[in-house]
């Protein structure tokens, strides 16, 4: 996924706030799980996930001005869960790390629906 910031995604002047950077890695990990689950359990959309836990790690500044460059790979699948490793680079520097587990939610979950 690429995204491009605006002013407001700013901490400081330059550089890009770390909720900011949170979100985006939640998100795409998110979503990875979701497609990978979807493959998983041959679908033909995917389930909707949750993120059951995430830890990232800031690594270095993340500076405002350039395309982000978030990735999400698959870690393991076990059932209805994925864990999922994320990367946030700018400029061709890895700016963020962090992984999480992200989980399929069945009918009667209040995230249920939310993609319908």
């Amino acid at each position: 996924m690429e995204f491009d910031p605006r002013d407001e995604h700013q901490a400081f002047p330059g550089m890009i706030n770390g909720g900011i950077i949170g979100t985006l890695l939640d998100c795409h990990g998110n979503w990875t799980a979701a497609m990978a689950l979807m493959d998983q359990f041959g679908a033909s959309e995917p389930p909707c996930t949750v993120t059951a836990s995430y830890n990232i790690k800031l690594r270095r500044p993340t500076p405002h001005g350039v395309k982000l460059q978030v990735k999400g790979e698959v870690v393991g699948i076990d059932g209805d869960r994925a864990s999922i490793k994320m990367k946030l680079v700018a400029d061709g520097k890895i700016c963020a790390t962090g992984e999480g587990l992200f989980v399929a939610v069945k009918e009667g979950h209040p995230a249920h629906h939310r993609w319908n």
